[in-house]
């Protein structure tokens, strides 16, 4: 049987099937945010199953408390070091403080980095470019270590702690009282 005669027996078949392929590839369309409350959906980070806000107050301390940034160009070294290592990193910093003995910063971590990872990376590369910019510093840290052992970390979000506890507490009576 010639193609052309094959076709016209079975037009209707191969146009049902057309229109099944093409529905299957165009899709239902794609929800841009998901809907859930009042946030400000351009400021949180999104993953393929989740979506939120992962920023951070952190803060550490140079070795033995001594104040070694406390002039104007090991501050900015300082500071440049830190912003060249969560640029590097994907960590996006939105606050930084140095002082002379100690830094504070307010940055947003990628959702999959853990803040003692994001720690140690911060501290590591600022360590290592201050160390390549002032090898004088060798002689006050012999060990080669110029930040402290801790740390200090707290979340930071647009919501308080109380606002949190009330929508919890909330939406749980509201589906227990649906449930039972």
């Amino acid at each position: 049987m010639p193609l052309g005669m094959w076709m016209k027996k079975h037009s209707e078949f191969l146009f049902l099937f057309i229109e099944i392929n093409v529905k299957a590839t165009v899709g239902p369309p794609k929800r841009e945010y998901m809907n859930s409350g009042n946030y400000e959906y351009k400021k949180l980070a999104h993953n393929a199953h989740s979506i939120g806000a992962n920023v951070f107050h952190l803060q550490w301390v140079t070795k033995y408390r001594y104040e070694t940034l406390g002039k104007e160009s090991h501050f900015l070294d300082c500071e440049n070091a830190i912003h060249s290592a969560a640029k590097r990193h994907g960590i996006v910093i939105q606050e930084i403080g140095v002082m002379p003995d100690h830094v504070h910063i307010v940055a947003e971590l990628p959702p999959t980095m853990s803040v003692s990872t994001a720690i140690g990376l911060l501290k590591g590369y600022s360590s290592y470019e201050m160390f390549q910019k002032h090898p004088n510093f060798r002689l006050r840290y012999r060990k080669g270590h110029f930040w402290g052992r801790g740390y200090f970390y707290r979340s930071v979000s647009d919501v308080t702690e109380d606002v949190a506890r009330r929508y919890v507490r909330e939406e749980n009576s509201q589906h227990q009282r649906r449930l039972f």
